[in-house]
């Protein structure tokens, strides 16, 4: 598989990053909480998505209680 020349430089800058805090994650949480703190960027918080209407075929066995208050009927199996 090639190597996509984005995916490498984002992975060295993040390499190099780490390296400065001794890959020790507190540290560089409370460096990246630092930087938000003055303004050098901001997180983006987005809308939950609406919650899916199906339910998965495990879950959807007659008698389940969450089955039961989606009122999903379970589908049926092919021969």
């Amino acid at each position: 598989m090639a190597k996509d020349p984005i995916v490498e430089e984002v992975r060295r800058i993040r390499r190099r990053y780490a390296e400065r805090f001794n890959f020790d994650l507190d540290a560089i949480y409370a460096d990246l909480k630092e930087r938000e703190r003055r303004g050098e960027f901001s997180v983006v918080y987005r809308q939950p998505r609406p919650a899916r209407t199906t339910v998965a075929a495990s879950q959807q066995r007659p008698g389940n209680r969450l089955t039961e208050r989606l009122q999903v009927t379970p589908k049926k199996r092919r021969a």
